[in-house]
């Protein structure tokens, strides 16, 4: 797994699958799910990543359960 954080774009992208083929991709908000052909997941990008992130750590510092 790669982790790559563009300072410039604030994006933040996660390879799961560094040999996996790209074949479609989903958005949901500030999330883009890579996929191959089969579904499986190659590639998370997250837009607006420092925003993302810093949503993130205060539900999570306040134990707060959120639904995805």
């Amino acid at each position: 797994m790669k982790v790559r954080y563009d300072r410039e774009e604030d994006v933040l992208s996660i390879e799961i699958m560094p040999q996996g083929t790209i074949d479609h991709a989903e958005q949901v908000e500030s999330l883009i799910a890579h996929f191959t052909d089969d579904g499986r997941l190659v590639l998370l990008e997250i837009l607006d990543a420092s925003d993302f992130l810093a949503s993130v750590l205060r539900i999570a510092l306040r134990g707060e359960r959120v639904p995805v």
